[in-house]
């Protein structure tokens, strides 16, 4: 059973609000452990949904799953831990 909110229109417009929250951060001039944890969070978001829905993994092996969200909290650490390391 397919949910008649969650399509591709819906996921567009939620990464748009997304970046546009991401966009208003920086314009504002906010910084510190808070707002990294804000970004690293609203870009994890975005990436889950292009993973699963518009590259189309929602449905494969858990092989692809794994590589793919894997490659993702590889990435999000590295920032993250590069972002503290650098404090």
């Amino acid at each position: 059973m397919t949910n008649r909110f969650y399509n591709a229109d819906t996921l567009w417009l939620l990464m748009i609000l997304l970046t546009l929250s991401t966009y208003a951060v920086g314009k504002l001039g906010y910084s510190g452990v808070e707002v990294m944890a804000f970004l690293l969070f609203t870009t994890t978001l975005k990436a889950g949904f292009i993973i699963r829905d518009f590259m189309g993994l929602r449905g494969v092996s858990l092989l692809w799953r794994i590589i793919m969200y894997g490659w993702l909290v590889i990435v999000i650490s590295s920032i993250a831990a590069a972002y503290l390391l650098g404090l």
